[in-house]
């Protein structure tokens, strides 16, 4: 199968000084990182409904105001496989405020609008957290552009 593009949309919710992101881990290099909460954009699906069903499926929560922020590409090694991203940042409000005031969230990984048995917790942090803590912020770049903003 040829090597393709994925179109990949996530969102920055902000508390404060803090984003959400959950945490990953690539078995083949035996790295935990963090990432923000998004995934994949399916066919005929604009990337802000992307944030909103990626958010309902994973976190059990409903988004509004999404706003898109900037793009970034993204070429890396996941799981021992090329891969290769465009990924469209957005920033959003969840419709229950009652999850800023919650340390985590529990999240259930999803694959093609399915769960997997992977669950696992978003966590707020601030960018200095982010810039201090070894695990990696990915997508690459998505560091310096919100050092920027």
């Amino acid at each position: 199968m040829p090597a393709l593009i994925r179109p990949l949309a996530i969102c920055l919710f902000s508390r404060a000084d803090k984003i959400l992101v959950s945490e990953g881990f690539d078995p083949t290099k035996n790295e935990k990182f963090f990432r923000p909460i998004g995934g994949g954009i399916e066919f005929g699906e604009y990337a802000a409904d992307t944030i909103v069903r990626e958010t309902r499926e994973e976190l059990d929560a409903r988004v509004i105001n999404p706003r898109y922020l900037f793009t970034l590409e993204n070429l890396f090694v996941f799981n021992g496989e090329r891969e290769h991203e465009i990924v469209l940042v957005y920033d959003a409000e969840f419709l229950d405020q009652t999850l800023y005031e919650r340390e985590y969230l529990d999240g259930q990984e999803t694959i093609d609008g399915e769960e997997t048995n992977e669950s696992f917790q978003a966590f707020w942090k601030s960018l200095d957290e982010l810039k201090n803590d070894p695990r990696p912020l990915y997508p690459d770049g998505l560091l310096e552009r919100l050092s920027k903003l």
